[in-house]
C-alpha cells in the first residue's frame, strides 16, 4: 500500500465581485490572469441572490469556443438553449454540461422572477487537439449525480470523473475527458473530518461555500472559510475537517494540459492567430456552422 501524502494549502484566493451577462451580479473565484496556475481549469464564478434585479438579466445569446462550461445549479431554475436546438432546463442539484468545441452560440435565462437563484459555473479549458471539435451539450438533472454517503456522515455528490470512497470506485455521469476532471459536491457535518485519496498527477483545489474547514496537509493545517478558494500543492491525499456548522466544499481537479492559454472573451484558444480567426468566424456567422 503506498504512502499517503496529505496536499497542503498553496494559495489562498478570496472571490471578488463582478457582473457577466446582462448584469448577473456574481463571484468570481478566479479566472483570467493567472490562469495556468488552475490547469486545465479557466475560471470558476459563484451567482447567488434573493434579489431578481441581481440576476433577472441572465446571459442573453453569445458565444464559445475552445472549451467546455459546466453550470451547477443549487437553487432556482435556468433555461439553456443553443444553435444546434438544445434545450434544457436546470433545476436544483441539476448540472449542464457543455462543450463548446469549435463554436456554439447559447443563452441560459433565469425562469423566476422571484426568489433565490444560486449555483456555479466553472470552465475547464479543451487540449488543442479538441479545440475544433464539433460542440455537444449534456443535461443532467439532480437525479442524475452520483451521490454516496461519507465514512463520518456526510455526503458527496460525483459530478464529474472517479473517486475510491470505501471499497468502492464511484464515477460520476461525466468520464473519460482528457484532462480527467473530478468535480464533487462534498456535504460535511459539524466536525466531520473527511480523507479522501486525490491521485498525484491531478491539480487540485477546494471551494467551501457554506461554513468552515480545515485542511490537514502534511506539513500544517490551514483554515479556509466560505468564499474562499484553496489551491492544493502536491501529494495523493487530501483530509479535511469541517467546523462547528459543518461544511458545503467543492472538490475540484484535473490533469494539467500544459499548453499555451490565449483568451479574449468567450474564446480559449493556444495562439492570438487562432483567436483572431475565431472573432472573425464569429463576426462572419462561421462560428458555429
Amino acid at each position: 500500500m503506498s504512502t499517503v501524502i496529505n496536499r497542503d494549502l498553496i494559495e489562498q484566493i478570496t472571490g471578488r465581485n463582478a457582473s457577466d451577462g446582462d448584469g448577473v451580479k456574481l463571484k468570481r473565484v478566479f479566472g483570467g490572469t493567472g490562469a495556468e496556475r488552475f490547469d486545465p481549469f479557466l475560471m470558476l464564478d459563484e451567482f447567488g441572490s434573493d434579489e431578481a434585479a441581481d440576476y433577472i438579466g441572465g446571459f442573453p445569446s453569445h458565444p464559445h469556443r475552445g472549451f467546455e462550461t459546466v453550470t451547477y445549479m443549487l437553487e432556482g431554475r435556468m433555461l439553456h438553449e443553443d444553435h444546434m436546438g438544445n434545450r434544457g432546463l436546470l433545476e436544483p442539484g441539476g448540472v449542464q454540461w457543455m462543450t463548446a468545441g469549435r463554436g456554439i452560440i447559447h443563452s441560459e435565462m433565469p425562469q423566476q422572477d422571484s426568489g433565490r437563484m444560486r449555483g456555479f459555473q466553472l470552465w475547464v479549458n479543451l487540449p488543442a487537439l479538441e479545440k475544433m471539435q464539433p460542440a455537444s451539450y449534456q443535461d443532467l438533472p439532480s437525479d442524475a449525480i452520483t451521490e454516496r454517503p461519507l465514512a463520518g456522515g456526510g455526503l458527496a455528490r460525483v459530478i464529474a470523473g472517479t473517486l475510491h470512497l470505501a471499497d468502492e470506485l464511484v464515477a460520476g455521469p461525466i468520464i473519460g475527458k482528457s484532462s480527467d476532471p473530478l468535480y464533487v459536491d462534498l456535504h460535511l457535518l459539524p466536525e466531520e473530518q473527511c480523507d479522501l485519496p486525490l491521485p498525484a498527477q491531478l491539480n487540485g483545489m477546494l471551494y467551501v461555500y457554506e461554513g468552515t474547514i480545515e485542511l490537514i496537509g502534511s506539513q500544517q493545517r490551514s483554515g479556509l472559510g466560505a468564499g474562499h478558494l484553496g489551491r492544493l500543492g502536491e501529494g495523493n491525499g487530501i483530509s479535511i475537517q469541517a467546523g462547528p456548522n459543518g461544511a458545503k466544499v467543492l472538490l475540484i481537479a484535473g490533469k494539467p494540459l500544459r499548453e499555451p492559454i490565449v483568451q479574449y472573451g468567450p474564446f480559449v484558444m493556444n495562439s492570438r492567430e487562432e483567436i483572431e480567426q475565431a472573432l472573425h468566424d464569429f463576426r462572419s456567422g462561421q462560428l458555429a456552422s
